[in-house]
């Protein structure tokens, strides 16, 4: 073979294997990194949120939060693996008790979503199944509210978030915030208890401003708050 000959058969088979090495390279970079991220795309595809990545009140979302405490009014659904004709939509009554098949009355008050979960779990595994896979989702929130009115921008209804709590500036905040007439130093809390009693006291806004969110006053369901008006 002609020595110019030889040298252009070895240029090509050099070239030859470097691209197939690239291939290999580049093969094997892909794999690597759809590898990689393959866990974290299955975890986003298990995340069950809406539009706005949030449960809204009153609707179709399940609960993903099971620290909400659950609360009168509330609609859940009682899923029980492999167990299809026990599966339920119930409503909490006033009591905070839901009747499910077999176990009969079982009592919510005062627990989260995780712990309704525990105490029917264990209300079957008593006496009727074997370790059985309970979950529990809210699918509706009762709504809950609290009135805003005086001097402030929007009087008038103010909802709970969702699975949250509500404080008094917090409740303002939503109502508009404060009017430019206020009495900051004069906000009314009427709330009755559970006997019918309207009890009533005066919070110092201010006082709560500059203490900080911590020293907010918690509200409960149909409070009523009255912010007061400056004496010109």
């Amino acid at each position: 073979m002609p020595i110019l000959w030889r040298k252009r058969t070895v240029k090509l088979s050099s070239a030859f294997l470097f691209l197939m090495n690239f291939r290999v390279t580049l093969v094997s970079s892909v794999l690597f990194v759809l590898a990689a991220n393959l866990p974290l795309w299955a975890a986003e595809e298990r995340i069950p949120t809406d539009a706005a990545g949030t449960v809204v009140g009153g609707g179709k979302a399940d609960a993903v939060k099971g620290d909400y405490i659950l609360q009168p009014q509330d609609l859940i659904r009682v899923q029980i693996l492999r167990e299809e004709e026990l599966n339920r939509e119930v409503r909490v009554s006033q009591e905070l008790t839901v009747a499910l098949p077999l176990i009969g009355i079982v009592d919510l008050k005062g627990k989260t979503v995780r712990q309704a979960e525990e105490d029917i779990r264990n209300a079957y595994d008593k006496d009727f199944l074997v370790n059985p896979q309970v979950n529990v989702f809210v699918i509706e929130y009762w709504k809950r509210f609290v009135k805003v009115f005086g001097s402030v921008n929007a009087p008038g209804v103010v909802v709970f978030p969702p699975e949250e709590g509500l404080t008094l500036l917090g409740a303002i905040s939503r109502a508009g915030g404060f009017s430019r007439l206020a009495d900051n130093k004069r906000v009314i809390l009427t709330r009755t208890t559970p006997d019918g009693r309207a009890e009533t006291s005066t919070i110092n806004a201010d006082d709560l401003l500059k203490r900080g969110t911590g020293e907010d006053v918690p509200l409960l369901p149909d409070d009523v708050i009255n912010v007061g008006e400056r004496i010109l």
